[in-house]
């Protein structure tokens, strides 16, 4: 593979690194404790969850940069809740975004269409079951 974006070591004991190439960053996993894991860390489909929420805020920031709004405060609640039948996998994904301030009702339809419309959304698609609550504070 040429150009890789992000470098995964197993460690042994169902722990892994990664290192985001660009930055050297790292984070850690580990199994979940329904699945042979200790839960030292994020588990893998932990991260999925953790991407969708990170995501959507992400792409919320980029919409309030453009209007000069500011959301340094926002926050992503996220529950991600796993199937076992047919084949363990995600089923769902909860996602909480609470967001403080005082934003019109165009400013708010601006930024619930910035929330639905993130990357990892789309990615996961039919797959997974995404309802999303949003509480304007």
């Amino acid at each position: 593979m040429e150009n890789p974006t992000i470098q995964i070591r197993y460690e042994g004991d169902l722990h892994t690194v990664a290192t985001h190439l660009q930055s050297s960053t790292t984070l850690a996993t580990d199994g979940p404790t329904d699945n042979h894991g200790r839960g030292e860390s994020f588990s893998p489909t932990d991260l999925v969850a953790t991407g969708l929420g990170a995501c959507m805020l992400s792409i919320m920031g980029i919409v309030a940069n453009r209007h000069g709004w500011d959301l340094t405060q926002a926050t992503a609640a996220v529950k991600k809740v796993m199937a076992a039948d047919p084949v363990r996998r995600i089923a769902r994904i909860e996602v909480e975004l609470r967001i403080p301030g005082d934003f019109d009702r165009k400013a708010r339809t601006a930024l619930e269409r910035a929330a639905m419309g993130c990357p990892v959304h789309a990615t996961l698609g039919e797959n997974v079951e995404m309802p999303v609550s949003f509480i304007w504070d």
